[in-house]
């Protein structure tokens, strides 16, 4: 028996819901979660999220890069396809990643550049997703440049930073950022005209196309490591969605 246009379109669009809902359904047991910490840090920084993670039975590769040495262009290859590499060679099925800062920007030049069928969820902390003031008023100072290195001087608000070329998101992404600064990033609060974490401005971690967005009370050097922002990060990696809680 022959099936008319209209029944292979409908068993089409049921085979498309069908392999969407298998790929958000992925247990943690055969998912990746890779982590890309933020500017001049190291994995260590990362190391609470990765317990985590690790707990919830996913398998977690939380990648150093040297961060102050290479611009971005040559970073998201080199930790991002390393990072999936080794995904690749445990069999998982699903890569999701979490993102501290600079590491958020690396992920969006990844994955504008490069297809990546197996990507599941994104969650990014503090990401300069419209570059940061703080790298306007100090990219021509030198200790900054030094500091931070080529990828700093690309993380400029105008149209010669790397953020305002990547365009919309079109993955599942969550954003969590802070509106406190670190004691020792007052003088650079004092440079947002909003609210900020003291490197990144709240309307500045923001992004067209992100699933989800909250702020929550952190500074920006301190945020993975808060135990509501890693309940909030692996909440999203497995609903889509950050957990709302009622007033």
């Amino acid at each position: 028996m022959s099936l008319s246009g209209t029944a292979r379109c409908v068993i089409g669009l049921l085979l498309i819901c069908l392999a969407a809902t298998v790929r958000a359904g992925t247990p943690p047991g055969q998912s990746c979660v890779v982590l890309l910490h933020g500017m001049a840090r190291t994995a260590r920084s990362m190391h609470d999220m990765a317990e985590a993670a690790s707990a919830r039975g996913y398998l977690v590769v939380n990648i150093d890069y040297p961060s102050r040495e290479r611009p971005i262009e040559e970073l998201a290859p080199m930790a991002v396809g390393g990072a999936l590499e080794r995904c690749r060679r445990a069999g998982t099925r699903q890569v999701h990643f979490v993102t501290h800062s600079l590491g958020g920007i690396l992920v969006r030049y990844y994955l504008r550049h490069y297809p990546l069928p197996v990507l599941g969820r994104v969650v990014m902390l503090s990401p300069p997703n419209g570059g940061s003031e703080a790298a306007d008023e100090l990219a021509d100072w030198a200790p900054y440049r030094w500091l931070n290195g080529p990828a700093g001087q690309q993380l400029i608000t105008g149209p010669g930073g790397v953020p305002q070329h990547l365009g919309p998101v079109d993955f599942p992404l969550g954003v969590i950022t802070g509106n406190r600064h670190a004691f020792f990033d007052a003088w650079l609060a004092e440079m947002f005209p909003g609210p900020n974490d003291g490197k990144v401005s709240v309307e500045r971690a923001k992004v067209a196309g992100m699933h989800d967005f909250l702020v929550l009370p952190y500074a920006h050097p301190y945020i993975m490591d808060a135990p509501e922002v890693i309940e909030q990060t692996l909440y999203f990696l497995r609903h889509g969605r950050f957990r709302r809680h009622p007033d």
